[in-house]
């Protein structure tokens, strides 16, 4: 008895001198789990002896792979400091540049630009040389080939636009300032550098100079949306600079520059012209290099896996319809935007070729919608599993995809209230009044469609009945769940909803195609009526237009890939 009341009284002494120990030191609660964790010297003296040898602990699976914890640092915050500093800066004095007799000349802009685009060369020369020796982690989503065949295909011909600027401003050297030469000069340098560093890179995780690595993207960033905004302005002074007494279609073919600098050489309404038709790449490169270098700043720091996902593969026997139908329809579109582009610019012929315009579109966009419609009833039928793993690459995919949509949408919702509030009167105006509801429509859907195809897992054939991906075998109830969502391969081909789901795909991504090749060489239907710039006004129009339209542009080249994408997973 004295024994145990001993034992009692040293307990209770213990126990009194850790709560003493733990209110003056003032200990958190995780150094108070720490400290019960880890006993004092005196708990080890009586209780060392008892404790019995334990299996060292395991890592979580959590843990495995996985990047620790952190939060944004200074130089995540300077880098977008800088970005917004630089944007500011960019569309302030493009804005300014685009006024009629501002102090502030389209030279002045240029020689901005030519500083901005100088300081970007020589930060991805440092990181060639430096920083990329130690990148030990890539991004096995980031930098898709297609996204990279994209950016060489549009820089080359953004290069070939480059080339025919400094043939076309050369001949204007004697009246004109030598910046707009050297501009396309630095530019093209600026392309031929950023599209090999790029294609290089685009998967780099880095973890070398982080913080200059950091400033240095949102530099890029920045470069490429400076030069997207100066595109659209030049675009929009195209439009507007015009004399008074030409019509709406003579105003979109004028000329760039000064009509009182004459050229020195007579061919330099050809390297006009060209650079015109050019124009669309290199504002689809700005776009996609910004996107490219964005995923690159959120991959600084990162702790990618070292594994490459498996990717499925593409083959042909898969579909039939789809592409028949859509190549027909391409087709189709091409000859009418061909008889479109012939007719428009006679008066007489105007309003032919703006029916076969709108009756184009509308057929091409109320078939996309019913398929992309019947596209989601399919996702809704099939249990697959979403995923859930965080991946900036897809995040960077829908945020451009519902982002780039807007341009569009902006342009259809004015078009809407000018034709309601003027009556759509006449078979032209109603039928432009249809295109811009469906197109609403169709956008929509497209988007629910797209955005759900790109968050579910990519289909996995079975290796055996029965048996999982690892050559285990199944549960009755697994089997069963596996069999609901899985859409497993029939003995004849694939299954008929995954068929059915490819077949849409390809046929949507074809239609894209020509939505997006109409508008982007040359169909401008929103200046060839007048509804809305009698409504609007014309300057105010053609901003809207002129804004929204390159987002439109790259919307639809932004859904060929994405709807690849989503054929691969189903």
């Amino acid at each position: 008895m004295t024994t145990l009341a001993q034992m009692d009284v040293r307990n209770v002494t213990l126990e009194m001198m850790r709560t003493c120990t733990r209110l003056f030191s003032r200990k958190t609660r995780r150094d108070e789990r720490v400290s019960e964790s880890h006993p004092s010297s005196t708990e080890t003296v009586d209780q060392i002896d008892t404790i019995p040898p334990g299996p060292a602990p395991t890592p979580g699976p959590a843990a495995v792979g996985a990047a620790p914890a952190a939060g944004h640092g200074g130089g995540w915050t300077l880098s977008v400091i800088l970005c917004v500093n630089i944007l500011i800066l960019g569309a302030a004095l493009i804005s300014c540049s685009a006024v009629n007799g501002a102090a502030v000349t389209p030279v002045h802009r240029q020689i901005f630009l030519i500083v901005l685009l100088s300081l970007t060369i020589l930060w991805m020369l440092f990181y060639t040389i430096f920083t990329r020796r130690a990148v030990s982690s890539k991004d096995s989503h980031a930098g898709p080939l297609w996204l990279r065949v994209g950016l060489v295909l549009f820089g080359l011909l953004s290069l070939i636009m480059d080339m025919f600027m400094i043939a076309n401003y050369s001949g204007r050297l004697h009246c004109d300032s030598p910046v707009k030469v050297a501009f396309p000069c630095i530019q093209a340098v600026f392309i031929f550098f950023q599209t090999y560093f790029l294609w290089i890179h685009a998967k780099d995780c880095v973890q070398l100079h982080k913080d200059l690595t950091r400033c240095g993207l949102t530099v890029t960033l920045s470069c490429n949306l400076v030069l997207w905004m100066s595109a659209v302005v030049e675009e929009y002074n195209h439009h507007t600079d015009a004399p008074e007494n030409l019509t709406v279609r003579s105003i979109q073919r004028a000329s760039f520059g000064d009509h009182k600098c004459k050229c020195s050489f007579t061919s330099c309404g050809v390297f006009k012209e060209a650079y015109y038709y050019l124009y669309p790449f290199n504002i689809e490169y700005s776009l996609f290099a910004s996107a490219m270098a964005y995923v690159m700043w959120k991959n600084v720091g990162r702790l990618a896996e070292e594994h490459a996902h498996q990717r499925p593969k593409f083959r042909v026997k898969d579909v039939s319809v789809g592409p028949v139908a859509g190549i027909l329809l391409v087709l189709t579109g091409l000859a009418t935007f061909i008889v479109y582009e012939m007719q428009v610019v006679e008066e007489e012929q105007k309003n032919t070729a703006l029916l076969i315009h709108f009756i184009t579109n509308i057929v091409i966009v109320s078939l996309m919608s019913v398929c992309t419609a019947a596209g989601c009833l399919l996702f809704c039928l099939d249990q697959r599993p979403h995923v859930r793993e965080d991946n900036p690459t897809r995040g960077l995919d829908v945020g451009l995809l519902v982002g780039a949509s807007m341009g569009q949408l902006v342009i259809s919702y004015f078009s809407v209230v000018a034709l309601a509030a003027e009556g759509a009167e006449g078979h032209v105006n109603s039928l432009n009044l249809a295109w811009a509801v469906l197109t609403v429509v169709q956008l929509g859907m497209q988007n629910l469609f797209v955005i759900a195809g790109l968050h579910r897992e990519p289909y996995q054939e079975s290796r055996a009945p029965g048996t999982g991906a690892n050559g285990t075998a199944l549960s009755p109830v697994r089997k069963r769940r596996k069999r609901s969502f899985s859409l497993a391969a029939c003995r004849h081909g694939i299954n008929w909803k995954r068929r059915l789901l490819k077949e849409i795909c390809v046929f949507v991504l074809l239609a894209n195609i020509i939505l997006w090749i109409m508008p982007a060489f040359g169909a401008r239907p929103q200046f060839d009526q007048t509804v809305e710039i009698h409504f609007y006004g014309f300057t105010m129009w053609a901003a809207i237009v002129n804004i929204g339209l390159p987002f439109g542009i790259f919307y639809r080249m932004h859904s060929v890939a994405s709807l690849f994408e989503v054929y691969l997973i189903v």
